[in-house]
């Protein structure tokens, strides 16, 4: 497979599960959400990461392990969301403060690592 067609092809698959999650919602808001949050831009990422990186296997594990800390601070952001949204928030404010909340946990994990 080409370079260029292993660069286009994420997005495009990106692009395409966003079209399925805007047409799925007048359905399902479950089956909508759990597309949403399904695994599909971390093997994307990684596929991108793996074919630029094939022989460096530590760039690889380095890439894997930095996805540890950006899956937790997903979790606070959609933790975050699902708050701001039972107080009863517009989504410009639930957004926000989803990433106050991601972006917190990302500068928590940055300070830790520098004390260690």
């Amino acid at each position: 497979m080409s370079q260029t067609v292993q660069q286009v092809l994420p997005v495009v698959i990106s692009i395409l599960v966003i079209v399925a999650i805007a047409l799925l919602q007048a359905h399902s808001k479950t089956v909508a959400a759990v597309t949403a949050t399904m695994p599909l831009t971390i093997p994307l990422a990684l596929w991108i990461v793996y074919a630029a990186n094939r022989a460096d296997r530590s760039a690889i594990t380095g890439f894997t392990e930095s996805l540890l800390v950006g899956v937790i601070a997903t979790l606070v952001f959609t933790v975050a969301l699902w708050l701001a949204a039972r107080a009863g928030l517009r989504l410009g404010p639930m957004l926000l403060s989803g990433y106050v909340a991601w972006a917190l946990t990302l500068g928590l994990h940055a300070a830790l690592r520098a004390l260690l």
